[in-house]
């Protein structure tokens, strides 16, 4: 098989781009969004050493608490994941309220891949809602999640970068008796899309919290159009 401009192709480069990289999140809430984008803008505004490269900060505007990745997914798999998603947020019965302070790195150390904010209060009901959703995908044909459920907002990578040790450092002092209290309602069903910067996180569908099938949730049938032309990425 060759493509429009002559050069060979073979039937697996065609299986992978029709992968979608997808996972399973709980959107963090406007306000929440705007104080820790306040954190990071003035940790982003410190100096670094002549010619050091910075970490890679996450888009602010999709920032979320992962609760499952997924990896690559075939489309045909894309429903019954919406649905287990969906079956999952209608066992929370009320919002979680959660505290973010505080602020690590893993692995923990002066080698560090992600900057981390961390989550204080409310991760109990954040671990129940973690399980169900695992129940639910486990049922939809999702192989089990061997790794223990641990609550954290990812803010950064800093994977081969030099000053990441420094930028976790600043962080950590930028987060020092700040606490960001919020309420999540929702959750989603995301694309990671890279292309253009930091990845970019794409609602498949976002389910409130109680919600039943048909009860009007937010519901995204098709890739936003910033997201057309990306390659996957990773939360």
């Amino acid at each position: 098989m060759r493509d429009d401009r002559g050069r060979g192709r073979r039937p697996d480069d065609d299986a992978a781009s029709s992968l979608r990289r997808l996972f399973v999140g709980v959107p963090l809430p406007a306000d929440a969004r705007a104080e820790i984008t306040d954190v990071v803008d003035g940790v982003r505004a410190m100096p670094l050493p002549a010619g050091a490269r910075d970490v890679r900060w996450v888009r602010l505007e999709g920032l979320h608490l992962t609760l499952r990745f997924l990896g690559p997914t075939e489309p045909e798999r894309i429903a019954p994941t919406m649905a287990a998603v969906q079956a999952a947020a209608a066992t929370a019965t009320e919002p979680i309220e959660i505290e973010l302070s505080g602020a690590g790195t893993f692995p923990p150390g002066r080698r560090p891949r992600t900057l981390w904010i961390g989550v204080t209060r409310g991760g109990e009901g954040l671990a129940r809602l973690a399980a169900r959703t695992e129940e639910a995908l486990v049922e939809a044909g999702w192989e089990p999640e061997h790794r223990p459920f641990r609550a954290h907002l990812t803010l950064a990578r800093s994977d081969g970068v030099s000053v990441g040790p420094l930028v976790a450092d600043r962080l950590a002092s930028a987060m020092a008796g700040r606490r960001i209290a919020c309420s999540l309602d929702a959750l989603g069903l995301f694309e990671s899309i890279t292309g253009g910067g930091p990845a970019r996180y794409v609602p498949l569908a976002l389910h409130e919290f109680g919600s039943a099938a048909g009860s009007g949730d937010r519901v995204y049938h098709q890739r936003a159009p910033e997201a057309s032309g990306g390659s996957p990425g990773q939360t």
